[in-house]
């Protein structure tokens, strides 16, 4: 289960939020993060869209899939908070040679 809110503090590190599979009840999960020197990754499916509005970004970088026009997400993931020299980067989950994702 996703919950409404989550909230990261990190410093030097790598942090990665795999939505893939995630039970998702339908509205909007808020991240508020406070980084400094480390990167967030997150994985996400088709059905899910991200907002950076929030974000202010200090020598840092935000590299997020466009969102369709007209498409209603099942869900809405906003960000918010702070990033000093790290990187917000959203990636679909990766396919093995199965068809399988690989997380």
């Amino acid at each position: 289960m996703v919950p409404k809110r989550i909230e990261l503090r990190t410093q030097l590190c790598q942090v990665t939020l795999d939505f893939a599979e995630a039970v998702i009840s339908p509205g909007a999960l808020r991240i508020d993060v406070q980084m400094v020197h480390g990167k967030l990754l997150i994985v996400t499916a088709p059905g899910i869209e991200i907002d950076a509005d929030g974000l202010t970004l200090t020598y840092s970088k935000c590299k997020l899939r466009p969102a369709r026009a007209g498409a209603d997400p099942r869900l809405r993931i906003e960000l918010a908070g702070t990033l000093l020299h790290a990187k917000v980067i959203e990636r679909w989950p990766r396919r093995g040679a199965a068809g399988q994702a690989l997380t």
